[in-house]
């Protein structure tokens, strides 16, 4: 990940309105000028995180930083109304919309948002906290579908599967203890599919959210799938049925 150290720096890409995936400062550091950073990175809608010094130490590798470090993006991200409305001119086809509840490993959110791409989703949404962000590693794993695939990044994702309902849809969410095997739930609606983070899967408050849980059946001792593998089982079943209903009309 690209990182930019120094008040200078973060000051120089937030004018210049380079993507920057967030921004972490030292606990305690406040002066005029980290003022001015806060202040323009709120009105961009960057991430501004407070660390403890020795953390923005490890993340700048350096300790001459002046306190603040950015992370640059490799893109800007996007809102739910951006994807909502990309949903609402989507060839005649209902809303299909990726939530990933803390998907931390770069490599696996690359890959869903390939995957959801190739799937026919219309976006994906993460959230700001506790999860990967829009990193050049993440491009590189999508293989080029960041570029196509508008994701939004939200500060809380259960209010955004509330609005999500109030906008017409209902909401899959997948875990291992779920009650419905992940064939019995209609996805030609407009649909969310919600995925939980690699270690703990969905949080509760989440989970409560969902309309249905699912689960994908496995034989043998494993009893869940890598979330990026999942994400693709699934959507590609939401595909498999839309096709369907698109031949049989």
């Amino acid at each position: 990940m690209d990182k930019l150290t120094g008040i200078h720096a973060v000051k120089e890409a937030l004018e210049a309105r380079r993507p920057i995936d967030r921004i972490a400062i030292a606990k305690g550091r406040q002066d005029t000028r980290v003022e001015e950073i806060v202040q323009l990175a709120r009105k961009q809608g960057v991430p501004v995180r407070f660390e403890d010094r020795g953390q923005i130490d490890r993340l700048a590798n350096s300790k001459d930083h002046q306190g603040v470090v950015g992370l640059a993006a490799a893109r800007a991200a996007a809102t739910l109304e951006d994807i909502l409305a990309h949903a609402n001119t989507g060839h005649g086809q209902p809303g299909l919309i990726v939530l990933l509840d803390g998907v931390e490993d770069p490599h696996n959110l690359g890959a869903i948002i390939r995957t959801a791409l190739a799937a026919g989703a219309h976006g994906v949404v993460i959230p700001e906290r506790r999860a990967a962000g829009l990193t050049d590693t993440v491009a590189r794993a999508s293989a080029g579908a960041l570029a196509h695939l508008p994701v939004a990044k939200v500060t809380n994702l259960v209010r955004t599967m509330e609005e999500l309902k109030e906008a017409g849809y209902w909401l899959v969410g997948l875990d291992e203890q779920g009650e419905k095997n992940y064939t019995e739930v209609d996805y030609t609606s407009p649909v969310g599919i919600v995925l939980g983070s690699e270690g703990q899967g969905l949080h509760e408050l989440t989970r409560k959210r969902c309309d249905f849980v699912v689960s994908l059946p496995t034989i043998g001792p494993v009893k869940s799938l890598n979330v990026s593998v999942a994400a693709g089982v699934v959507l590609f079943e939401a595909l498999r049925q839309r096709n369907s209903r698109t031949k049989a009309m």
